[in-house]
């Protein structure tokens, strides 16, 4: 779950963590007041939406007046937002947070996530801030340091040590540095954060450091035990079919294609989507029926993918194991019937029950497609399409 900046510094407040006085603006009439509650004499109007690259898109502006940032403010509010990581079709800001201003004298790089080669925390920094990390990655990987943190003994001296090495802290900055690593840890560890990223960590002129962005993820897995996080959560933000998929248990993900699929399992999943794209097609989403799914979460998983209007063929590619195939030919063929599918629908089934599966396929009655093989499905749905 993604939440805004400005939910983000509320947070690192309560651990600590420096950041800039803001406050934020709901609605075109909360905007003076607003910029009303931050001193100056720089004003910074930010756009909040879940993506980066804001200030590439005009959603990031400095001005030296009240009056310039109320005026700043009030176009920003309900604008488009185009991005590098909204796409095209960009998001619509219903949020603006306005905060004081920085005398910056150097932007450097800190995040900190869960590193799935070691399933441990890292922290990632780099003198290189203010630039997009994957940038620096290419062009001068040695410019970043990734720190493993040994979970039974927590964040280190040795740690901190590496890590002000990297950025070339003097002893005054070192010493301000670990302790927001410290706290950082200690919230990234009490709140199931997945990552956060600072982009840029500032050394403002009089020397302190300063997190002049905050993004935040946390594990979806753990909100039952952070009610105060989950309300924090923007549906404004997510997909609607993500959404819904969500009601029904199903783990769906949108895709810009027009192929709909339906697997069960996360790697056979993948598998389809690579395979599709394989043979010059193109995948809608990414959807996971899981591994024992019911006659009606089969035909829920039918209506969310139907309900998306790009989708021009649906590939359901099943293996049965917990899953029985006939279960799924039932949910199949009562979806196909209630929601009147007009698109070519290719079916591979395999596993436990197969072949009562595909007997109820073959007397449905309905036009259904059926595939030998993953390969053999891949090809019939992207020459259908």
């Amino acid at each position: 779950m993604n939440i805004h900046e400005h939910q983000a510094k509320e947070l690192f407040r309560e651990y600590n963590i420096p950041v800039s006085t803001g406050s934020v603006a709901f609605s075109k009439d909360q905007i003076e007041q607003s910029v009303n509650e931050v001193s100056g004499p720089t004003w910074v109007v930010k756009a909040q939406i879940h993506a980066g690259g804001r200030g590439k898109g005009g959603g990031v502006k400095v001005v030296s007046s009240s009056e310039d940032a109320v005026s700043s403010a009030e176009k920003m509010f309900g604008m488009n937002l185009i991005t590098p990581q909204t796409g095209k079709k960009g998001k619509i800001v219903n949020r603006v947070y306005i905060e004081n201003g920085s005398d910056i004298e150097k932007e450097l790089y800190l995040s900190c996530l869960v590193d799935r080669a070691t399933s441990k925390i890292a922290f990632i920094v780099s003198k290189m801030g203010g630039m997009d990390i994957e940038t620096v990655a290419k062009d001068t990987p040695d410019e970043i340091t990734t720190v493993i943190i040994e979970p039974s003994k927590g964040v280190s001296d040795t740690d901190l040590e590496k890590m002000s090495t990297a950025l070339n802290l003097d002893k005054n900055l070192s010493n301000q540095f670990s302790s927001l690593i410290r706290n950082l840890h200690q919230f990234f560890v009490e709140k199931d954060a997945s990552l956060l990223e600072i982009n840029p960590l500032i050394i403002t002129k009089d020397q302190n450091l300063l997190c002049l962005d905050a993004k935040v993820n946390f594990d979806d897995n753990a909100l039952f035990r952070h009610p105060e996080i989950e309300k924090l959560r923007d549906l404004n933000e997510e997909d609607q079919y993500e959404q819904e998929a969500a009601k029904y248990d199903l783990a769906y993900i949108k895709l810009d294609g027009n192929i709909g699929c339906m697997v069960n399992g996360a790697g056979l999943a993948m598998a389809s989507l690579d395979i599709i794209k394989m043979y010059g097609g193109d995948p809608a989403n990414f959807l996971d029926v899981g591994g024992g799914a019911t006659k009606e979460k089969v035909s829920n998983a039918f209506q969310i993918i139907l309900s998306d209007e790009s989708v021009k063929g649906i590939l359901v590619n099943i293996f049965g194991g917990i899953m029985r195939c006939d279960i799924i030919a039932e949910g199949i063929v009562a979806a196909a019937k209630e929601l009147k599918i007009s698109v070519p629908l290719v079916v591979r089934l395999e596993g436990t029950n197969v072949e009562e599966g595909k007997s109820i396929l073959n007397n449905s009655g309905i036009d259904i497609v059926s595939a030998m093989d993953l390969d053999d499905a891949a090809k019939k749905i992207v020459k259908l399409v």
